[in-house]
């Protein structure tokens, strides 16, 4: 079966939603890759919960992302805490946020998709995880220092 385009990135933006909550969970339950990997893509993409069903995630996207999001953890880390003010470091803020951060922050350091398009998508994952709307602002601010910082030239620097 052939998808198109517009089913490849629902399935890439669904990858990313699951790469944040992979590595939420990861940190909260102390699970290796290699099982959080193994329960998202056996039982999470495509489930059918209560509240309806999950989209299908993008396997390799997904891989990409938590591969080099444990992979380069320490250095998206420090990235995460420049692009921060100084009274929050990477470790007081949110769980939800660092998860955030740490996904986000892989597929900069990727550099396979622009970085507009990575903060787009990850603002975007923000709104489904934010209360009060005030975070997606923050996350966006962010992620722009993050990008401009992992990939100077697409801001033509």
């Amino acid at each position: 079966m052939t998808l198109s385009n517009n089913q490849k990135r629902k399935m890439k933006s669904a990858a990313r939603l699951y790469t944040v909550q992979a590595l939420f969970q990861m940190e909260a339950s102390g699970q290796t890759v290699d099982a959080i990997l193994r329960e998202f893509e056996d039982h999470r993409f495509g489930a059918t919960y209560e509240e309806g069903e999950m989209t299908e995630g993008d396997v390799d996207t997904f891989r990409a992302l938590m591969e080099n999001a444990v992979n380069e953890q320490a250095a998206i880390d420090q990235m995460t805490d420049r692009a921060l003010v100084a009274k929050w470091p990477i470790a007081r803020i949110d769980p939800t946020w660092r998860a955030l951060f740490r996904a986000a922050g892989a597929e900069l350091v990727l550099k396979d998709t622009p970085p507009k398009v990575v903060i787009k998508e990850f603002v975007g994952v923000a709104e489904a995880f934010s209360a009060d709307n005030k975070e997606p602002k923050f996350v966006n601010a962010v992620l722009d220092h993050m990008a401009r910082e992992a990939q100077p030239a697409a801001f033509g620097a």
